[in-house]
């Protein structure tokens, strides 16, 4: 890759296995939104970025040099993914599916903004999963800038949501999910330390702790796992995941647990990967609908 600095912007020239489609539509990130050239723009660490694509060309623009790393760690550059799909690709289904989200890379996203992110999704559409997002982002969190004409907002921080009234939060959209979210930002307070460190632990110990949260079950808790704690070993499963595994891997009366599981001994350690390849195809290609 050939990294160069010009007009408040980052260009990476070279670069492989990244398509700003696959990344930010592969149902992994919520904050991200398409803009009417193609490109999309979203909010890191508190910075608005807006990337477009042009082949193997990625600009990162409304950012410096100096945010390099950032970028570097958040869109996981040093990972390499032709290694992860030579792994993932055992059968023709897989194949099919890493073909069509070649560009699939899985975020590095921050640990409290993932926990209560999957916590609205749950039983929630991804349109109104992002509406109550930028809700709970523009009426507690931090005025950031302006850009193209839209105001930004940074994810509420734990300390910010943790003082605001469970009718507060119903006032933007989060429903019968939000004196889960209120409890959620009181625990983490105290608890901070442990979700920094579960990317440290195991799977299971991750798994359990997690679901001593109230409204974060099974698929949440492994979604968060996978797409902020770095266990790329679990499978989370949802609606789409489960129609393209029982159409295309298992008998069609098979449970959510059993799926995870044969997909988990199916794939491995790489068995994260494989599920974000398989729900872009699946949803993508309406398969099972």
């Amino acid at each position: 890759m050939n990294i160069t600095e010009k007009n408040n912007q980052i260009i990476i020239d070279g670069i492989k296995d990244f398509n700003v489609t696959h990344i930010f539509d592969c149902g992994q990130c919520f904050r991200w939104n398409k803009e009417d050239d193609g490109s999309y723009t979203g909010v890191v660490k508190n910075k608005v970025i807006n990337v477009e694509q042009h082949d193997s060309t990625v600009i990162f623009n409304n950012i410096t040099i100096d945010d390099y790393n950032m970028v570097k760690e958040y869109f996981d550059l040093d990972t390499d993914y032709a290694e992860i799909k030579s792994n993932v690709n055992t059968d023709e289904i897989m194949a099919e599916a890493i073909k069509f989200g070649s560009g699939i890379r899985i975020l590095n996203q921050d640990e409290w903004e993932i926990m209560i992110s999957f916590m609205i999704s749950a039983n929630n559409r991804i349109p109104m999963i992002k509406k109550v997002i930028e809700n709970l982002s523009s009426c507690f969190g931090d005025y950031i800038c302006n850009y193209r004409g839209r105001d930004y907002y940074s994810f509420p921080t734990a300390e910010q949501l943790s003082v605001v009234s469970v009718d507060k939060i119903q006032e933007c959209k989060a429903g019968f999910r939000s004196p889960r979210l209120k409890a959620a930002a009181e625990r983490f307070l105290t608890e901070k330390n442990i979700i920094y460190n579960i990317k440290n632990t195991s799977y299971d110990e991750g798994l359990a702790y997690l679901k001593t949260y109230s409204g974060i079950g099974d698929k949440v808790a492994n979604c968060i796992l996978l797409f902020s704690m770095k266990q790329f070993d679990t499978f989370p499963v949802d609606v789409w995941v489960r129609r393209v595994m029982q159409t295309l891997y298992v008998d069609k009366n098979t449970k959510d647990v059993d799926i995870q599981k044969f997909a988990e001994r199916k794939f491995g350690k790489f068995s994260g990967y494989a599920q974000q390849y398989l729900f872009y195809y699946a949803r993508e290609q309406g398969i099972g609908k």
